[in-house]
């Protein structure tokens, strides 16, 4: 099952996407929380049920017709770095023996079609096709084989990077933590749906040129290890959101002297199957 977060009205409204057709919760359920994609994401498993059961007649909007708010909420955005083998190998770096985590925050979160400012600060800025991993269940100490057990669903991210900013210490997290640079949409797709979150199609295109074009299956740590990983050190809780990592073809990735680095009215298109297309327009504001 699909949901979608869209402004109606102006109020928040969270939805069911049924084949490009929108649906409001609202409509299905009565529920004074359904318009908090938190408390979806925490009950997502009852919600699918009763959305299932629902026997209404519902008005419907085209999905293209939404105006789109990001697909998650989350107070804590944990990102893995360097975690495909062949994007590892195109910056030149060891193979990682462990996942190695870096952090974003709430002021990064973007949506669907929504504009991302380019820093003052920054000439150099990358995109970065993820899958998003959304927690549904508080986890500690959780099993690899248990992991999955404790995820509500999954989201495309594009993990934009201020190189020159990453590059400028040892620790990555200036690089990447600039307002807007964190969209993420334009679905929460269930894990009833997703089965198998390391064996999905993905990929980025820039201004109608595909970049990036690869699969989860290229994973060094799969999506249970890292959910198993982060439990060892922390508890997760629902509506967090974990970027898996980027596969290769980022502009980094180019030969020094060849990398165009993203800018003003440039259009990034990342899709990842099941999932569907998350687009941005990068904006100027120097």
């Amino acid at each position: 099952m699909k949901f979608l977060v869209h402004q109606e009205n102006n109020e928040t409204k969270v939805a069911i996407n049924d084949n490009e057709r929108v649906i409001n919760l609202d409509q299905l359920i009565n529920d004074a929380q359904i318009n908090d994609i938190n408390y979806v994401i925490a009950n997502i498993d009852a919600i699918e049920q009763k959305v299932e059961r629902a026997n209404v007649e519902v008005k419907t909007k085209n999905a293209a017709d939404v105006h789109y708010l990001p697909a998650v909420d989350p107070s804590t955005i944990i990102c893995v770095g360097l975690n495909y083998r062949k994007h590892a190998e195109e910056t030149n770096a060891p193979i990682p023996e462990s996942p190695i985590l870096f952090n974003k925050f709430k002021n990064t979160i973007n949506a669907h079609n929504g504009v991302v400012p380019l820093p003052k600060k920054s000439q150099e800025v990358d995109y970065e096709v993820e899958l998003g991993i959304v927690i549904g269940k508080h986890c500690k100490d959780v099993s690899v084989d248990e992991a999955l057990h404790y995820v509500a669903g999954y989201t495309a991210v594009n993990d934009f990077s201020a190189r020159d900013l990453q590059m400028k210490t040892p620790q990555w997290m200036l690089g990447k933590i600039s307002d807007g640079f964190c969209p993420a949409g334009p679905n929460l797709v269930t894990k009833s749906t997703i089965t198998d979150p390391n064996n999905l199609t993905l990929k980025t295109t820039l201004n109608g040129k595909v970049r990036q074009d690869s699969n989860t299956s290229d994973m060094i740590f799969s999506c249970a290890e890292i959910v198993s990983y982060l439990s060892e050190h922390m508890t997760l809780s629902p509506g967090d959101l974990i970027l898996t990592g980027t596969p290769e073809g980022v502009i980094l990735g180019d030969p020094e002297g060849e990398r165009v680095w993203l800018k003003d009215g440039d259009e990034l298109v990342v899709e990842i199957e099941k999932i569907g297309q998350l687009k941005n327009t990068m904006v100027d504001e120097k």
